[in-house]
């Protein structure tokens, strides 16, 4: 009779696998951040970005945000007896997460007279939100950027503004003057038009001095549970931006109709929806007819902030890269031992360096901005290349990252499976790439100084590169005939100095030599090709 073999209590026990990523600060730990903000002339006592940067390492953050994007936005036409409510239904954690990041001021603190550097200040938080959670960014963001369109409607603003800037978050449907708290959508494209929105067809009627009924359809309308939202509408002078309250002046449901909502490859925890304006009230903000470049104010914000969530992502990505590679054995060692896996880490610390730094330049402009006709004017062209740039570089960076993780990196329990659907969004949002190029040109031929003047200072930076110089004697070749068929190598050209600026005066040379070679003289190909491979920060 055969001999049995005895059964095993279990069939294998679990081995090098990676501790979860948890319980650490997102401020702290970060290399740079605290030095861009100092650098800036932000006072990180002034504002809660120690806390954020604990929110943000919390294991219970990171399910918050899981759950967020796990149940998805419902949207809810209509109550049982057949009337329309046009409302969404979010998970509980989606508001968690509003809530902590509304009473942090990620969307309010830029505007608050008591802190020194304000742009800079509010980039730091909108960097940490990053890390948190994307799809909660995005209302953040326009609430961010309404304030200043709103400004342009007086009468709105004394009523609005005080509820835009506050730190709190007040989810219900109710008239303005009820709430403690608001926030602000916009709606602008549709379905014939899409970036073109000269293309619209919604039509505005006057109905009552600076109110307006609007009748048509919006193809995109993000966040379609503010408060208000911008809008586009045609009035006998042409394109008019208006803003259409969720609550009529009269206390009842403006006339806001939501047809469905989108299903998106990422940002699912945000709803983004199609709507009909079916004589909705909207007062008009700014000049009739002058709807596009009034709102182009509010896009260099939303712009801005794009700058800052990239490199807010690239970090995210970047430290669950390092973190495995630091406790993952391979072959006998560690990944991050390995030559080549140090090569690999290396460029992506120095492809996130230099976004970090761009970002934050861009910051410290936005606040010279407020105050100087001339930074106002470098604010134009360095906005448009800065996002374009950035938004390029993004995927790649997080397709990196996951495949520094391997399998574990693909599945959707991990940290970077979310993230790399999100990756793609930040350069078609708020102005795609092509777009993104014909503003610079645009800034470059209103202000051909300005654009002088910065190809100027960065010769100067840069002297004693070759390659910048190669780089930048051909810039003036890019922007004569044929311009716009040289628009995305201008605007790279012009990103890439700029970062190699910035990687001489603030990194190590170390850092600032290998990202100069791999990026100027070389071309940068896949991550991992450093010839020299500088340590990390």
């Amino acid at each position: 009779m055969p001999q049995l073999l005895p059964v095993p209590a279990r069939t294998h026990t679990v081995t090098n696998q990676v501790p979860a990523l948890e319980g650490f600060n997102a401020f702290a730990d970060d290399p740079l951040l605290g030095a861009v903000l100092r650098n800036a002339g932000a006072d990180v006592s002034q504002f809660p970005i120690q806390a954020l940067g604990e929110f943000a390492g919390l294991a219970s953050t990171h399910e918050l945000a899981y759950l967020a994007n796990r149940f998805v936005p419902e949207l809810i036409g209509h109550d049982r007896f057949g009337q329309r409510l046009d409302e969404v239904r979010y998970h509980p954690a989606y508001h968690a997460l509003m809530k902590a990041g509304c009473e942090r001021g990620v969307h309010a603190l830029a505007w608050s007279p008591q802190i020194t550097a304000p742009f800079p200040s509010h980039a730091g938080l909108v960097y940490l939100w990053n890390q948190v959670e994307l799809g909660t960014a995005c209302p953040m963001t326009m609430t961010f950027a309404s304030v200043h369109l709103m400004r342009q409607a007086p009468q709105l603003a004394a009523v609005w503004e005080p509820r835009l800037t506050a730190f709190a978050y007040d989810p219900q449907l109710a008239p303005i003057e009820h709430k403690r708290s608001a926030l602000v959508g916009m709606a602008m494209t549709e379905k014939q038009g899409g970036t073109d929105l000269r293309a619209i067809q919604t039509t505005a009627a006057c109905v009552d001095g600076p109110w307006h009924a609007l009748t048509g359809h919006k193809w995109f309308c993000s966040a379609p549970m503010s408060d208000g939202f911008f809008t586009l509408a045609k009035t006998q002078e042409g394109a008019t931006c208006f803003f259409a309250p969720r609550v009529s002046p009269d206390g009842s449901r403006n006339r806001i109709l939501f047809q469905r909502l989108k299903d998106k490859c990422g940002n699912r925890s945000n709803a983004s929806s199609e709507i009909e304006y079916d004589g909705a009230l909207a007062h008009l903000v700014g000049e009739p007819g002058r709807g596009i470049s009034t709102l182009i104010e509010m896009a260099h914000l939303t712009r801005f902030d794009i700058t800052l969530s990239v490199a807010g992502i690239m970090r995210y990505a970047l430290r669950h890269a390092l973190h495995h590679a630091q406790h993952r054995q391979a072959f006998g060692q560690r990944l991050a031992e390995h030559a080549l896996m140090k090569n690999v880490l290396a460029d992506l610390s120095l492809e996130w360096e230099a976004a970090t730094r761009l970002a934050f330049y861009l910051a410290q402009l936005f606040d010279g901005g407020t105050r100087d006709e001339v930074q106002k004017d470098l604010v134009r062209l360095v906005t448009p290349i800065a996002k374009y740039w950035l938004c390029k570089r993004l995927t790649g960076f997080v397709a990196e990252a996951m495949e520094v993780l391997g399998g574990n990196g693909f599945i959707e329990e991990g940290p970077l499976a979310r993230v790399y659907r999100e990756a793609p969004l930040n350069g078609i949002w708020e102005g795609s790439g092509n777009v993104m190029c014909l503003d610079v040109l645009r800034a470059i031929g209103r202000d051909p100084d300005g654009f002088d003047a910065l190809v100027s200072n960065l010769r100067s930076q840069l002297s004693a590169d070759a390659a910048a110089a190669s780089m930048l004697d051909a810039l003036p070749a890019m922007v004569g005939n044929g311009a716009e068929s040289h628009a995305r190598r201008l605007t790279e050209c012009l990103a890439l100095l700029m970062q190699a600026a910035l990687m001489r005066a603030g990194a190590t040379p170390a850092r600032a030599d290998a990202f100069a070679d791999s990026r100027l003289a070389r071309g940068h190909g896949q991550y991992g090709t450093l010839r020299v491979v500088p340590p990390l920060i």
